[in-house]
């Protein structure tokens, strides 16, 4: 793997979370880095791009050769696009690097999450994308545990890439509070759902989930609406003994390392409507 790679970076946390800051630390050995991400948090937008004629205001932070930043005021997915649009064309970046999320992203997680839709962005592209995750929401999180296992992971990643389009990778830390990380697994995508996802929107609620009280932009209240908040409680619909599931592998103390793919296509659905007799002629 050559040493000098042109890395995109992005997040769903903004572009001042501590986790995408240490892990452009982390990357600056492995070559020039690039830095788009959004200019205010976009967790939970999955792949959304920001349409409709929507104003993006778009800053340049730094201009370095070897470490350019940006924010640009929009979804994850969109960031990368920005960034293979404009700043890299008419090339490509060797890698799209999302995150340090700050928290989860295993399990379906994985299916709302922006950090893995800028992954995906990348890989929809011809990008190697890999999506980073800290089992913590934290926002002074201990990142350590990435600082010293992701490089070797990234490594072992980029020496080996597969020749099939569409694949992208998640890999989530498990929590810094645990005594120690136990090592690396390759697991799959465990299954569960959230329940109770709405509350009463307040200030100190919003507060304790990473907020600041002093946000100008907290949202006015017309006359007759009643303002509301996702929370919601994880409900785990994988089997205990299921140990390879993702949010299980994290739970156990160790890194996970799970392979998606834009084509989320079921063939094995798609065999059996044909077996079933649903392709027809039309007359």
């Amino acid at each position: 793997m050559s040493s000098d790679l042109k890395i995109l970076i992005t997040n769903d946390d903004g572009f001042d979370a501590k986790g995408i800051s240490v892990l452009a630390g982390i990357m600056r050995q492995f070559g020039s880095l690039t830095v788009i991400a959004p200019k205010r948090a976009q967790s939970g937008m999955s792949m959304a791009v920001t349409m409709g004629g929507a104003p993006l205001a778009l800053k340049k932070l730094s201009s370095d050769e070897k470490e350019r930043w940006f924010y640009l005021d929009a979804s994850p997915a969109s960031c990368v696009k920005y960034g293979l649009d404009n700043v890299f064309w008419p090339e490509k970046p060797d890698v799209v690097i999302c995150g340090i999320n700050h928290g989860s992203n295993a399990a379906t997680a994985a299916n709302y999450s922006g950090t893995l839709g800028a992954a995906e962005e990348a890989a929809l592209n011809g990008v190697p994308g890999i999506g980073v995750s800290l089992e913590t929401t934290d926002p002074d999180a201990d990142f350590s545990s990435v600082v010293r296992y992701f490089p070797d992971i990234f490594r072992k990643l980029m020496s080996d890439l597969p020749e099939r389009a569409g694949i992208f990778y998640n890999v989530n830390f498990p929590s810094p509070s645990l005594p120690q990380v136990r090592g690396v697994r390759v697991g799959h995508m465990g299954t569960g759902h959230w329940e109770k996802e709405f509350c009463r929107w307040t200030p100190e609620a919003a507060a304790i989930r990473g907020n600041s009280l002093e946000n100008p932009g907290w949202p006015l209240c017309e006359e007759g609406e009643e303002l509301l908040m996702m929370v919601g409680e994880f409900v785990d619909d994988t089997p205990e003994s299921d140990i390879l599931a993702d949010h299980h592998i994290i739970r156990d103390g160790y890194v996970a390392v799970t392979a998606h793919n834009f084509d989320n296509g079921d063939p094995v659905e798609a065999g059996r409507l044909s077996a079933n007799g649903f392709d027809e002629d039309f007359q």
